[in-house]
């Protein structure tokens, strides 16, 4: 199934739920670069991890969706060195945010015990977080 309709707009079916309760703008960039990567390197995981390489350059997970972040750049260390490894990562989690910035979205996502965490912590306790309201949404 295509991933555009003829008027160039994504078919949000097509996507992952993610990103299905995402913006369009980063409904578009992750489409584009997953149908510009499987011209590449076929319908797989390389073209998918392409993808969301790219997603996460202007957006971060927050909860049960993607939002645009604050400025363009690399999420995490592994997204940084520009390898194409199958490494973790910080699952859409800006680590290199500030810590203000991870603990904002901690408390708007309610994690407890964030006044007292370090910023790995928080980037810790946000995919924890992100993960949890991601079922949730699956859930329902």
């Amino acid at each position: 199934m295509a991933r555009f309709t003829k008027d160039g707009k994504v078919r949000s079916e097509t996507l992952p739920s993610t990103l299905q309760r995402s913006g369009t703008e980063a409904q578009d960039t992750f489409a584009a670069t997953l149908d510009s990567a499987e011209e590449q390197y076929g319908d797989g995981e390389r073209a998918h991890r392409t993808a969301f390489a790219s997603l996460k350059h202007g957006f971060e997970k927050v909860g049960d969706h993607w939002e645009q972040k604050e400025s363009k750049g690399p999420s995490d260390q592994q997204a940084a060195t520009g390898r194409a490894e199958s490494r973790p990562t910080a699952g859409g989690v800006d680590a290199n945010a500030s810590k203000a910035h991870l603990y904002d979205l901690a408390k708007k996502l309610e994690v407890p015990g964030r006044s007292s965490m370090s910023k790995s912590e928080l980037v810790e306790a946000l995919q924890w977080a992100n993960d949890r309201e991601t079922r949730r949404a699956r859930d329902s």
